[in-house]
């Protein structure tokens, strides 16, 4: 098949652009052609067909009215992103587009150019923006579906996007005027990654009937030969608020000697290293942070590329997802698994849907004492987190398969033009 990928970003951003550009080269090796279109940005590692919309950044956003105005009518309808994808399927001809993260640079309009022109659509839904103006379930790093059942007026009332109140009221204006005239009427199917995603757009009653659960892939990794030599643990995410990280270091910091059975040398700090992978508007907050209550013993390594990630991963005791939100099917989870790591992670979203008490555990979101004692129990029975940690591995094999994953995507594809 002829595929065209649809997304704003077309380098890896994030878990989005990740799974994109992954399954693209699954669909590469296959025999698919497969092509992109995105915005335009310097930093984009694939180049766009058809004629890509300037770059524009949202966050933050410009001074002034007019400029406002103008990125508000981006959000909602963007004419030069719909010429720009009538473009590209002009020149790259696809017997379907699969779009991803479209909102905002690019908007519903991409859909639309496609749908017009006789090409299915099919949309992953890599958060949860058609029920949610802000994402991410989020009002004011406390978990919050009300929008589901509200309607998304909620968040401005609320004023979840955080600063001033008009920035919610243009997000939940984007929603509103989308559902109002039917902005993703053109998308054949949607795939959501997690039971937990599709059984809330399904209760927000937006999308009925077109919803189709597809949990995301991972490629196995070699299993680990025996417990690691060092106790050490990880975190791989976006340095942002609701992904937790300062609970996990204030957890960290308060693991000692008798909690975790971690021998410093005299004279050194005593427990457990923990790895942080990633960046973010957070790190300077958390490394000052981490020098206050765990000084010595967390390292942060920035963004790194993915065989440097996953070399820091399969060296860990374990991996700790203490996110405060609710996660969708979080790449970092699956890779940590397909390494034989086992993950240790809170109890919202998609998580128990990756996780339980065989291949991690689950903590409550927020609660550093709870998750101290967890990790001084992981860290005191290497033996024990080796063996949960093979189980993941075992699930990944099971239910996230690249071939199978592949196959399946291919019937959404088969599935969407017959609809």
């Amino acid at each position: 098949m002829r595929v065209l990928h649809v997304n704003k970003f077309l380098h890896r951003r994030g878990g989005a652009e990740g799974y994109m550009l992954d399954l693209a080269e699954l669909q590469r090796v296959d025999g698919h052609e497969v092509a992109f279109f995105g915005m335009q940005h310097p930093d984009n590692d694939v180049a766009s067909v058809g004629r890509p919309p300037r770059h524009v950044e949202f966050d933050p956003a410009p001074s002034g009215t007019v400029a406002r105005l103008g990125l508000l009518g981006r959000m909602v309808w963007s004419v030069p992103a719909a010429r720009g994808m009538a473009a590209a399927i002009e020149e790259f001809r696809p017997d379907v587009v699969h779009a991803h993260n479209v909102y905002h640079q690019l908007s519903p309009s991409v859909l639309h150019a496609a749908s017009s022109r006789g090409v299915p659509v099919v949309l992953t839904l890599h958060d949860y923006k058609l029920v949610c103006p802000t994402y991410r379930f989020l009002d004011h790093d406390a978990p919050c579906t009300a929008c589901v059942t509200r309607g998304p007026w909620e968040a401005a009332r609320r004023s979840c996007q955080g600063g001033p109140r008009a920035a919610s009221a243009a997000a939940a204006l984007e929603v509103d005027l989308h559902r109002r005239f039917g902005a993703y009427d053109a998308v054949d199917r949607f795939l959501a990654p997690s039971r937990f995603l599709g059984d809330q757009v399904a209760a927000a009653g937006v999308q009925a009937g077109r919803v189709r659960v597809q949990p995301n892939f991972a490629v196995l990794g070699a299993p680990p030969e025996g417990p690691p030599a060092d106790p050490r643990l990880v975190v791989a995410a976006r340095l942002s608020s609701e992904k937790g990280v300062d609970t996990l270091v204030r957890a960290v910091g308060a693991l000692d000697l008798a909690t975790s059975g971690v021998a410093g040398a005299a004279g050194q700090p005593t427990g457990p290293v923990l790895d942080v992978a990633g960046d973010g508007p957070a790190r300077a907050e958390l490394e000052r942070l981490a020098a206050a209550v765990a000084p010595g013993r967390v390292r942060f390594h920035g963004r790194l590329a993915r065989e440097e990630l996953h070399a820091l991963m399969a060296g860990a005791t374990a991996s700790v997802v203490p996110s405060r939100w609710h996660e969708n099917q979080p790449l970092s989870v699956l890779e940590s698994q397909a390494l034989g790591v086992p993950v240790v992670t809170t109890t919202l979203g998609g998580l128990p849907e990756l996780v339980d008490e065989t291949t991690g555990w689950l903590v409550p979101p927020d609660d550093p004492a709870r998750l101290t004692e967890v990790l001084g129990a992981v860290l005191a029975d290497p033996a024990r987190a080796r063996r949960r940690g093979l189980a993941g591995r075992a699930r990944v094999a099971r239910d996230h398969d690249p071939r199978t994953h592949l196959r399946s995507v291919v019937r959404h594809y088969q599935e969407a033009g017959a609809s």
